[in-house]
């Protein structure tokens, strides 16, 4: 096969700008076969795999990507799926720019390899054309509970479920997928693509109970009187922070999280076919400047709103947010107020008529390596608007460890655990995903759902 030694990766198409920004479907479009094979043919297929090293569910990535050059895109499907269960979903979501493909050598002098643009292309391919398997699971006869059906639980279900446990996972909300169903937009993931990657889960045996909340319906030690043997944690970040400032409690201010939701799972993303469960002005802001506030602006733009801020105390150096994120609300005509801290949101008869913002300037890196904003006496002024989402991160939900006596955690509510295992302070309880780390990437929770189901096989066997 002959190498391509291009310094660039081969172009995704996309929709454009003033285009997909009036409308929920996806953005990216996906490589055709030959666009597929022309960049995998750019992979030096290193001996010592860098690329592997920054992968959290180590897979094994020049081996898919061969395959993918020489044409044999269901070889290259069953080698990631042989690590990671939900390659349609990494594919899109995924920040390979600080992972995989932050690693390879082709970017050492010019772009990486697309390794995510492949396996989402591998992923979708395999959707398209390939007939279903049946898979035959020994079972051992012994039981898991998973709690959450996000990333970390889903994985760690699927781990289980191949190692013969019978293995059901409570879902609290009436749809499964957790925050790839609720937290991230149609236009960056479509949600009949997250139901038919766990339709994959579930036809290997995996039950799913939507509509309990652990904590709730039943509490984890009930769970385990019932005869699971062991419980995995994976509930997730879905307690919003908010700014503690006057005015937060006006009609027209949302949680990232809450606004979110209702698009996603009321279907605001069908508008105006369907009557919107979300109510925006003319003119939004939105407060922070990570994916979700990415994600609230580009969704609030399409949702007919006319002009949409993003107010973030800190510079575009250190915006959190993935700069492709960040590229396409630019695109889109989101406005960026950088060095802006909210400290007031004005109002008139109960609703949202402006934000009141005070000018920062940027002194020494706080303890994070990030430079700590400091407020400009004297530059307050006020951005007329009529709907502010707030979206500067979640906290897990108290529930769980409020009805789990024994259970530790950090201050702020993060279960701990044990880094290797994932293993609580509560015998037969493990925990990974946003409810270890506070919010993180769809990625690391999966890898903890993996280290988790290792870990349990091994307990429930000793």
């Amino acid at each position: 096969m002959e190498r391509n030694m291009s310094m660039t990766k081969v172009a995704m198409p996309e929709q454009e700008p003033d285009v997909r920004n009036k409308n929920f479907s996806e953005v990216a479009l996906g490589y055709t076969k030959e666009m597929a094979m022309e960049e995998a043919a750019r992979c030096l297929n290193c001996k010592h795999k860098p690329c592997m090293d920054g992968c959290p569910v180590n897979v094994p990535i020049p081996g898919f990507i061969e395959k993918v050059a020489e044409g044999d895109f269901e070889a290259a499907y069953e080698i990631i799926t042989s690590e990671n269960a939900l390659p349609a979903i990494c594919g899109r979501v995924c920040p390979q720019e600080n992972q995989c493909e932050g690693k390879c050598v082709r970017g050492i002098k010019g772009e990486p390899v697309a390794i995510g643009r492949l396996e989402r292309f591998v992923a979708d391919y395999h959707m398209a054309n390939a007939k279903p398997s049946e898979v035959k699971i020994e079972k051992n006869g012994k039981r898991v509970a998973v709690v959450g059906s996000g990333p970390a639980g889903i994985t760690c279900a699927g781990e289980l479920i191949k190692k013969g446990y019978d293995v059901t996972v409570f879902e609290a909300l009436h749809k499964a997928g957790g925050v790839l169903s609720y937290g991230i937009p149609e236009f960056r993931l479509p949600k009949d693509l997250v139901a038919k990657e766990i339709e994959t889960v579930e036809k290997l045996g995996v039950d799913i109970e939507t509509n309990v909340i652990v904590g709730r319906s039943v509490t984890i030690d009930e769970l385990m009187e019932q005869g699971y043997e062991a419980v995995f944690v994976g509930s997730g970040a879905g307690l919003p922070r908010f700014l503690n400032i006057p005015g937060e409690n006006l009609l027209g201010v949302y949680s990232a999280n809450e606004f979110l939701t209702r698009v996603n799972l009321m279907k605001a993303y069908k508008f105006p076919e369907a009557p919107t469960p979300v109510k925006v002005g003319k003119k939004v802001a939105v407060v922070g400047a990570g994916n979700v506030a990415m994600d609230a602006a580009r969704t609030a733009k399409r949702l007919g709103a006319e002009e949409v801020y993003i107010v973030y105390r800190r510079s575009e150096e250190e915006l959190p947010a993935r700069a492709e994120e960040v590229h396409h609300a630019k695109e889109e005509g989101i406005i960026f107020k950088l060095l802006n801290n909210p400290c007031e949101i004005h109002g008139k008869d109960g609703w949202v008529t402006g934000i009141e913002v005070i000018k920062q300037e940027l002194g020494e890196p706080d303890e994070s390596g990030r430079r700590s904003p400091k407020p400009v006496e004297g530059s307050n002024y006020v951005i007329d608007v009529d709907t502010v989402v707030i979206a500067i991160g979640q906290s897990p939900n108290p529930l769980i460890r409020q009805t789990t006596p024994g259970l530790d955690t950090q201050k702020w509510g993060g279960i701990i655990v044990e880094e290797d295992t994932m293993k609580t302070s509560k015998d037969g309880v493990y925990a990974g995903g946003d409810t270890v780390t506070g919010a993180a990437t769809v990625i690391l929770a999966m890898g903890a759902g993996k280290k988790a189901a290792k870990a349990i096989d091994e307990y429930l066997n000793k």
